[in-house]
């Protein structure tokens, strides 16, 4: 019967990324190997290779609202992920979407850009606080990240940045609405790599990776993806999360060299089986 098979949807809100590493086109393959199809929504077009981005140009006015409800109005969609968000309009239009839509769960990765950069600034932060992290089902986010995030919330303010625990980072996102926060630990100075998945209880889990040497360019987007896909297959969010950081670890395992910067992560990584 026609259309009995048919796969998961996600669709995704991010930047084109040349390389492949990360942003769309990283969104788009780690969906894909995951079983479920694809819908893409680009937010802005970046110049960069696996060293640098050079410069990136915001999607036009209405343009990322219009190619969201188009698609949303032809096909079904188990699950969102927002990626790269290149602005404030961009900010507004994503959020006037989803708000359309609250059964669909919506996965974020909030990954800031460096503070002296100027789509990191206090309006596009304090956008993304009160827009976009309500509306998220899980947010996953570095511990750095949402440090900074943090210091939007009231009770957070007096603290300095380094002085706010993890757990306290985590309690202020859900604070401000997120339902789940997946805090990892990539950047921090640890011998393993710790993730935690936070609600409104409390720690949901803890899962602790080998830390490999190297760098990568669109390990927080293979997670965060792969995690929309998980979710588009009705898995459970616990189990979820874990599934999502096993596939990223391997592929991060195997990754690929392709440029002379950042390793590029191998979506089609082979999983041991336990």
């Amino acid at each position: 019967m026609p259309g009995s098979t048919n796969p998961p949807v996600v669709l995704t809100f991010a930047a084109a990324d040349p390389t492949g590493g990360g942003g769309l086109q990283g969104d788009v393959l780690t969906i894909a190997a995951f079983g479920a199809h694809p819908l893409s929504v680009i937010t802005g077009f970046a110049v960069q290779d696996t060293s640098r981005i050079e410069g990136i140009s915001a999607t036009d006015g209405d343009w990322v609202a219009d190619q969201a409800r188009a698609l949303l109005e032809d096909m079904p969609v188990q699950s969102f992920k927002i990626g790269q968000i290149v602005s404030v309009e961009n900010v507004a239009e994503i959020a006037d979407v989803l708000a359309d839509y609250p059964d669909i769960p919506v996965v974020f990765d909030a990954e800031l850009r460096p503070s002296n950069d100027p789509l990191a600034d206090e309006e596009m932060i304090g956008s993304i606080c009160e827009l976009l992290i309500p509306l998220a089902t899980v947010v996953v986010i570095s511990a750095a990240d949402a440090r900074r995030l943090a210091v939007n919330d009231d009770d957070a303010e007096e603290e300095g940045v380094d002085e706010i625990s993890s757990a306290e980072c985590a309690r202020s996102l859900i604070e401000m609405g997120a339902r789940h926060v997946l805090l990892t630990g990539a950047h921090e100075q640890t011998p393993q790599v710790i993730n935690t998945l936070y609600s409104s209880t409390g720690v949901l889990r803890t899962d602790a990776w080998e830390r490999l040497p190297g760098a990568w360019h669109g390990a927080g987007d293979t997670l965060s993806a792969a995690l929309a896909a998980l979710l588009a297959q009705d898995m459970e969010l616990s189990a979820a999360a874990h599934a999502a950081q096993e596939y990223t670890w391997h592929s991060l395992a195997q990754s690929w060299r392709l440029g002379m910067g950042q390793s590029i992560p191998n979506r089609f990584c082979i999983q041991s089986e336990e």
